[in-house]
């Protein structure tokens, strides 16, 4: 977006915040912590390449999702002295995270071209507000069916830890933040910064917008020791293999009883269960790997590469060859141009 150093709105990367109700205080703590450290030498917190607002309607104290509350540090003004706008979101349960006034803001924003980031949960703010249509959505994976049903229409993604545009940023939330404001910091101020931020920080190394979201399996989700040991089973013959009736065995039960129990534990089949992880497995081998598709089919125990089309697209809404090609846009053929991850 712009070269090295060099920032939209002058000498410095300027940063507004705004803080949704209940939002994440460890997302929005990362990230601006990040800008502080790469701001400065070493821990000494001068606002010599970075500078950054909290921005509110009101200068009414902010309360976090952990309870710890956080004053504004300026009115809404005009977005256009910042180079970014990033919106922290937090708990999905609360009404109304923010008001008429910052959607106002926030359109403000987009019409000046002000590129708009949603941190954590804020991608959902921005959707609700109109502004993330026809822009990659990144989230959690814990919040990826919460986006797809409230924004259908929404292409969303849970296996990138963030995404990163000239127009629209989402971020995962956790330590992700960090990641993707250094990310910034190494753009427009210079690798120097990032490393002095990430060192002070501890964090070794900063993860890119191509890395994968770390997860717990499957069987983590379920207190069930028979539907865990089920599942351990199914993640070791992935290329499907196991009848049900076997995977029933395994754990001392009958077909009907393992059904039974998942269903009233789990809410979904033995099987359906098995299709997830074969998909899951399938999509990571995808982003991955360079393996032909019928390769990647194969591994997780489909004969044709156009039944395992089939079978992806229906759970990821995306084909296999879209996955990929998302994943990878400089493996794209030549004569396309490829687009920022």
């Amino acid at each position: 977006m712009h070269s090295s150093d060099v920032t939209a709105t002058g000498n410095r990367l300027k940063i507004g915040f705004v803080l949704a109700r209940s939002f994440t205080l460890s997302a929005f703590a990362l990230f601006v912590d990040t800008m502080r450290l790469a701001s400065d030498e070493l821990d000494r917190s001068g606002r010599i390449l970075a500078d950054w607002q909290v921005l509110g309607s009101t200068r009414h104290l902010i309360t976090s999702s952990c309870g710890v509350q956080v004053a504004p540090t300026s009115d809404f003004v005009d977005p256009g002295q910042f180079d970014y706008i990033v919106v922290v979101g937090g708990l999905l349960n609360v009404e109304r995270p923010v008001d008429q006034n910052t959607i106002e803001f926030l359109h403000s924003a987009d019409a000046k071209k002000v590129p708009l980031i949603g941190l954590c949960t804020g991608s959902f703010i921005l959707a609700e507000a109109g502004l993330m249509r026809a822009h990659q959505t990144c989230v959690s994976w814990l919040h990826y069916q919460a986006f797809r049903e409230q924004f259908p229409d929404h292409y969303v993604r849970s296996d990138r830890i963030f995404n990163l545009d000239r127009n629209r940023g989402s971020c995962a939330g956790g330590s992700s933040a960090a990641d993707m404001a250094a990310s910034l910091v190494r753009r427009y101020i210079s690798k120097d910064a990032e490393r002095n931020a990430l060192e002070v920080l501890q964090i070794e190394k900063a993860r890119s917008a191509l890395d994968i979201q770390p997860r717990r399996p499957l069987y983590d989700d379920f207190e069930d020791a028979r539907i865990k040991a089920t599942l351990i089973v199914m993640e070791q013959h992935l290329e499907g293999g196991m009848p049900i009736e076997k995977l029933a065995a395994s754990v001392g039960l009958s077909r009907r009883q393992l059904e039974r129990i998942f269903l009233e534990k789990a809410g979904m089949s033995p099987g359906r269960a098995y299709s997830r992880l074969r998909m899951e497995r399938a999509r990571t081998l995808l982003i991955q790997s360079k393996s032909p598709m019928i390769e990647v089919a194969l591994d997780v125990g489909f004969e044709s590469a156009s039944h395992f089309s089939r079978a992806f697209k229906r759970l990821y809404g995306r084909t296999p060859s879209q996955i990929r090609a998302e994943a990878h846009p400089n493996r794209r053929k030549s004569g396309s141009r490829s687009q920022p991850p």
